[in-house]
């Protein structure tokens, strides 16, 4: 529930107090609804969404090796 409630899509994050604001940028879920809203109800391209972009790839490299790690440590 609080990655939801960090992701701006209940209420703006400009509206959040400045360590909540800041919590939210290691939340994936805030560049993904910016992507989203980017894209559908803006009409914007990745060139504008890049950075967003590239945090979530961020974010699938990590996740990716810790699962990684962790599946040979099962194995051995």
């Amino acid at each position: 529930m609080p990655i939801i409630q960090l992701s701006g899509a209940i209420a703006p994050i400009e509206s959040m107090p400045v360590f909540f604001q800041d919590c939210a940028l290691l939340d994936p879920l805030r560049h993904f609804i910016t992507i989203l809203r980017g894209i559908l109800l803006k009409g914007i391209g990745l060139e504008v969404l890049w950075s967003h972009a590239l945090v979530l790839l961020g974010f699938a490299v990590v996740i990716r090796g810790v699962s990684v790690a962790r599946f040979r440590q099962q194995l051995g």
